[in-house]
């Protein structure tokens, strides 16, 4: 396809071990020597180790007086507001494991849920949006249409890009041009200049998607973006046309 642009106005970080020695103190004199044994007796071994002996077991008087204690602490004012306060805490700190245990075993779980879900499948529906259609209109041929007022499928009768008005007509019917792809700038744009708005209507165009009939026609495409006296009066658009010799095109282009 023929890429013609008429240049037009008017249309994008070790331990140490310490050896504890037991210092038993040095024994003042000469060594201590058995007393000898009493006439008439034999003589009895002193027990070696005082401390070995058999250590006294507390007796029932002192048990009762330990019981005693106790109960007389307990009945104390202070202690009796203590107990109570004891218990609330022990009672929270419980009720306290037990939510934390919940709530770990909740995640936990949802977690191994999640990890054991299978992917969702690819909805095979959710495709890239199609091509524009063409813009239905509510009764054609239609003429004297402005520029600014063609829609993308819109097909034309004896086109002339330069002209001010055209007449539109339906797509089976003999036409010489369609207008296959638009780009729109914004309102706030700044003028671009002729250069820029002409590579943008070339990226407009390849955008356009022709469906196989165009393979019938010796077809052209034609450019169309504003003037800089045509952009101050609010023009922003950037216009892809397809375009042949005569009126023999006698079908949308588009899908």
């Amino acid at each position: 396809m023929n890429d013609n642009d008429p240049n037009h106005d008017g249309e994008r970080g070790p331990a140490h071990a310490v050896a504890v020695h037991s210092q038993q103190p040095a024994q003042s004199g000469q060594p201590a020597r058995p007393e000898p044994a009493q006439s008439g007796q034999p003589a009895r071994p002193e027990p070696a180790n005082p401390a070995a002996e058999p250590t006294s077991v507390p007796t029932a008087p002192r048990l009762t007086s330990l019981a005693g204690s106790i109960q007389s602490r307990l009945r104390q004012p202070g202690m009796r507001q203590t107990l109570p306060k004891i218990g609330f805490v022990l009672a929270l700190l419980v009720v306290g494991g037990l939510l934390v245990w919940l709530l770990t075993s909740l995640l936990a779980t949802a977690t191994m849920q999640s990890a054991n879900r299978p992917a969702a499948a690819a909805d095979p529906t959710a495709a890239a949006p199609p091509a524009p259609a063409a813009s239905p209109r509510p009764s054609l041929p239609l003429a004297s249409v402005s520029p600014l007022d063609f829609r993308v499928g819109d097909c034309f009768k004896d086109f002339d890009p330069e002209a001010a008005k055209s007449t539109v007509v339906a797509c089976t019917t003999d036409h010489s041009a369609q207008l296959v792809a638009v780009t729109q700038y914004a309102d706030g744009d700044a003028y671009p200049g002729r250069e820029a708005m002409k590579t943008k209507a070339r990226e407009t165009c390849q955008t356009a998607a022709l469906t196989e009939k165009s393979n019938a026609y010796n077809l052209n495409y034609r450019l169309a973006y504003p003037s800089t006296s045509s952009w101050a009066k609010g023009d922003r658009r950037v216009d892809c046309y397809v375009t042949a010799s005569g009126n023999i095109i006698k079908a949308s282009l588009l899908p």
